[in-house]
């Protein structure tokens, strides 16, 4: 049975990188009737926070991955690791070591003046010394030969063993480092696959030591293309957001958070659009590509406009209601819904969506700057044309409206945006709606005709 694990840190809330992540150990797991598990790695306990681990865990959820078993914390566990610890030291595989920090660099320098590569030269491999409160457990790597990875993503990796110091397994105050753990954890959960990113390649050989050592089996690893932001640098909150949870709040449907994180460094022939069970059918983690992958905005944008597109009116009328709450907007009529559906392709995502449809129901407050600077401020004439034309509608439906619209354009020679733009902002306060005529008949025609003379006296005060 294929088991995989995804193992964040909780020292940060969850990183779409990190989604990424545990979305492929998820699909790999599932698609071979695997397990999924997941293992908080929270030995780091300044940083750590269980409100951190809180937002890993209910983001995965909210994505649809609940691990197959309950997840397991390194905090509770460390007793297993010194006892791997010792195991290792009665083999003859560890040692302690007692160099100190000033040693350490003064062999550093010494390595680098000499145009070597600055490592642990184990010069306390062979003096027999015993724990104490100056010392730190190293593992005795092999000095000669190399250590294979076979990468399910990049194939044959070789490391030659005299590249790879000899790393510290418990630290002076007795606590375990990640490379441990990480062994132990894997082996105690009959972990079989590793899929991770690329930055932990070089931990590999290192810990395929460490099972070595311990006479664990080896496991399959993969390890994923870093994810860059549109600026082909590292992905960072100082140049996009990074947050799942950012990303959920603003109305990104999870069903198009899957969809483009999957994409990131994976395809299938030209498909653009997955579901869930679109990629348990077609993922493969072979076909991941080694080069890194770029995190694009447009294309989540255009990604989620076609998953809402897909909804039902009853399931976007749900999948919106929270962002209308927040606006104190409530649904009580069917104009109400039939305002809602007029407007659901309106925007990228529900907030955005949410903020187009509150003109339609909050008094309008302000005009949008630039589309008032554009349109608004020199359109007095075509309002009062309008007004005073749409004033003795006495059936109040599109076709009429529409009729009174190319009026007004073939009346005062204006091209459709000088006649229809200034119309929007009047309303809405800015230059997206639907058609007019269907906007106009949504107001309705006293709130229509109220809101182009406020309209007309701002232009009035403005100029």
């Amino acid at each position: 049975m294929i088991i995989t694990r995804f193992a964040p840190s909780p020292t940060g809330t969850l990183h779409i990188g990190g989604v990424r992540t545990a979305l492929f150990n998820y699909l790999h797991a599932k698609q071979n009737d695997g397990k999924f598990l997941i293992r908080i790695e929270d030995t780091d306990q300044d940083r750590s926070k269980l409100e951190y681990e809180e937002n890993i865990l209910n983001g995965l959820a909210k994505l649809g991955m609940i691990p197959d078993e309950i997840p397991i914390r390194q905090s509770e566990r460390h007793q297993i690791y010194k006892d791997a610890a010792q195991k290792l030291i009665d083999s003859g595989h560890a040692y302690w070591c007692n160099c100190s920090k000033e040693m350490l660099d003064e062999m550093r320098k010494e390595q680098e003046a000499a145009g070597k590569k600055p490592m642990y030269d184990g010069r306390s491999r062979n003096l027999g010394l015993k724990q104490s409160e100056n010392t730190v457990l190293r593992l005795a790597t092999p000095e000669e030969g190399e250590i294979i990875v076979n990468d399910l993503i990049r194939g044959e990796v070789r490391f030659q063993n005299s590249e790879l110091d000899d790393l510290i397994l418990l630290r002076s105050d007795g606590t375990p480092t990640y490379h441990l753990c990480n062994v132990v954890d894997d082996f105690e959960q009959n972990v079989t696959t590793v899929i991770r990113g690329e930055d932990h390649l070089s931990n590999t050989p290192r810990q395929m030591h460490i099972q070595q050592a311990l006479g664990y089996n080896s496991l399959e690893y993969a390890h994923l293309p870093l994810v860059l932001g549109e600026n082909k640098k590292r992905l960072s909150k100082r140049d996009a957001v990074t947050s799942l949870d950012e990303y959920l709040n603003l109305g990104y449907l999870p069903t198009s958070m899957i969809n483009v994180l999957a994409r990131l460094g994976w395809s299938k022939g030209d498909s653009e659009i997955f579901y869930m069970k679109d990629l348990l059918k077609d993922f493969r983690i072979q076909e991941v590509q080694k080069a890194a992958a770029i995190f694009n905005k447009t294309k989540l944008d255009w990604t989620n406009t076609n998953h809402l597109a897909s909804l039902s009116d009853d399931e976007f009328i749900e999948k919106i209601r929270p962002f209308l709450d927040l606006k104190d907007i409530s649904l009580e009529s069917e104009n109400d819904k039939k305002i809602i559906l007029a407007l659901r392709t309106s925007g990228q995502n529900l907030s955005e969506i949410a903020n187009l449809i509150a003109p339609y129901f909050n008094d309008l407050d302000s005009y949008d700057t630039d589309a008032a600077e554009k349109f608004l401020y020199d359109s007095e004439e075509v309002l009062l044309f309008l007004q005073k034309k749409l004033s003795v509608v006495s059936d109040w439906n599109e076709a009429n409206i529409a009729q009174i619209l190319d009026d007004a354009k073939n009346n005062l020679g204006l091209s459709i945006p000088k006649v229809n733009q200034p119309i929007r902002i009047a309303l809405t306060g800015n230059t997206k709606s639907p058609s007019l005529d269907l906007t106009l008949c949504l107001f309705g025609q006293d709130e229509s005709l109220q809101r182009i003379e406020k309209a007309i006296q701002f232009i009035k005060s403005n100029n």
